[in-house]
């Protein structure tokens, strides 16, 4: 049997990956199976659900009409649970069978700087390197690789499966960093030698289950599953073929396996993706909970459309993607009110969107002698965002891993908060202070004062 183990067990592997591989199950292809843990003692109440439920779960999908289709997940045969030295996880990837080792990671949790290389101003980077935690994704894939030297488990493909452009090169990037700063000369050798790193695109919308998705898996089923996913109806899944040693027939079900992946990519990021951190954080300046509800505001689904027509969509071209029936079935997608996708859920990490999904596009255009304006307001709406937190006045917990909360309170104690905010270099990298970003961001952002103060005496 060949083993993937994955890395992270939250909803949307399980919504995702582990359902690819289900497909091809449910086609006879019996080779192949899913381990998984966390790299922390998080989701204590899902993980232990998950091993009571021998790794079987149900997955909820519901289309823009509604309607709904339940299907038993049963991918996943292994469960590891939490150790601070991740033993089981090393164990397992340290195997022959295991031929894949895959993982979901959100923007922050690469530790990246403009450079690809750690940003070591992270505690997390810094207790890893020094040997006293295996806390980051870095950490962890080196101690299952060294294992895996020392088991002589041979050659294995280290996959992405999360939103980061180019995320398999920026991985392997700062994998290689990270023995480089460890001294671990011969494992770097090694990986460079017996792993691939294939870049992909990932692609579903899956928020938090909230407690009724349950009771409505048990009214279908009538089974009481303690760890059900929701998810809508699209999925999407775009993979470098670029393994180092058997994989799953994922192109049987579905997935596209390309010789390059970045077209794809770059479609979802810019189109996708920084247009539904767009729709969380104006709605969430309207006082609104989710993201169909903001899709509904004319003024915010018009921002959204704007930016993606008038500013993403020139730069992109050629691509092989109809990018214009791409951008109104992304609006489609985030108009489905039956997920119940929360603006909380997708403002998280703007201090890792801004520069990941926004300033390619500012870069391109600025070089081009053309306008941002309409990609200007994304900014402009998270800087407004930002000021509601530095104030205390949202109405949800913001979540931002890779965010200085001092260093983003003090854009407000600036005698130019505006100004602040667009010289800030994690935000904004080489842009940083540029004239021309601050004058479209100042501008965007009165619009942005005059749609919100509209909408409060609307």
């Amino acid at each position: 049997m060949n083993v993937i183990l994955h890395l992270g067990l939250g909803s949307f592997h399980r919504a995702h990956q582990a359902v690819y591989l289900q497909r091809l199950m449910d086609q006879g292809e019996t080779g192949w199976t899913i381990a998984g843990g966390n790299l922390r003692a998080d989701m204590a109440d899902t993980m232990a659900a998950l091993a009571a439920q021998g790794g079987q779960y149900t997955l909820e999908t519901i289309a823009p009409d509604g309607s709904t289709q339940y299907e038993r997940i049963k991918a996943i045969s292994t469960i590891v649970p939490f150790e601070p030295d991740l033993a089981g996880l090393v164990a397992i990837g340290a195997q022959p069978d295991t031929r894949i080792i895959s993982f979901t990671v959100t923007e922050a949790g690469y530790y990246l700087d403009d450079e690809h290389r750690l940003d070591l101003n992270h505690a997390d980077i810094r207790s890893d390197l020094a040997g006293t935690s295996r806390g980051t994704i870095y950490g962890a894939v080196a101690a299952i690789l060294a294992e895996r030297v020392q088991q002589h488990g041979g050659p294995v493909t280290l996959m992405n499966c999360d939103n980061l452009r180019s995320n398999g090169e920026r991985f392997r990037a700062g994998l290689l960093d990270f023995l480089a700063r460890r001294g671990d000369a011969a494992l770097q050798v090694w990986v460079e030698a017996n792993t691939t790193c294939p870049n992909a695109m990932v692609d579903r919308i899956t928020p938090r289950p909230l407690p009724e998705v349950a009771a409505r898996v048990k009214a279908a089923t009538g089974w009481d599953d303690q760890a059900p996913v929701m998810g809508e109806r699209f999925i999407q899944w775009v993979i470098e073929d670029h393994f180092a040693g058997p994989r799953p027939r994922w192109e049987q079900v579905g997935a596209q396996m390309v010789a390059s992946v970045l077209p794809f990519e770059e479609a979802k990021i810019r189109l996708l993706n920084a247009s539904h951190s767009c729709i969380a954080w104006a709605g969430t300046l309207l006082g609104l909970e989710y993201i169909h509800e903001g899709v509904r505001v004319p003024a915010i689904r018009r921002m959204a459309f704007d930016y993606v027509t008038a500013d993403v969509m020139p730069v992109l071209q050629p691509s092989p993607i109809d990018l214009g029936a791409y951008r109104d079935v992304v609006l489609d997608r985030f108009s489905n009110a039956h997920l119940r996708d929360t603006n909380q859920r997708v403002a998280m990490d703007g201090f890792s969107k801004i520069p990941g999904f926004i300033v390619p596009t500012l870069r391109e255009r600025l070089a081009r002698g053309e306008s941002i304006a309409k990609t200007a307001v994304l900014p402009a709406l998270f800087f407004s965002f930002l000021g509601r937190w530095h104030r205390g006045e949202l109405a949800y917990v913001y979540q931002d891993g890779v965010m200085d909360a001092a260093a983003a309170h003090a854009f407000f104690a600036a005698p130019d908060p505006l100004g602040a905010f667009c010289a800030d270099a994690s935000l904004w990298g080489p842009l940083a202070g540029n004239p021309a970003l601050h004058a479209a961001v100042a501008l965007a952002h009165r619009d942005v004062l005059a749609f919100i103060a509209g909408a409060s005496h609307g």
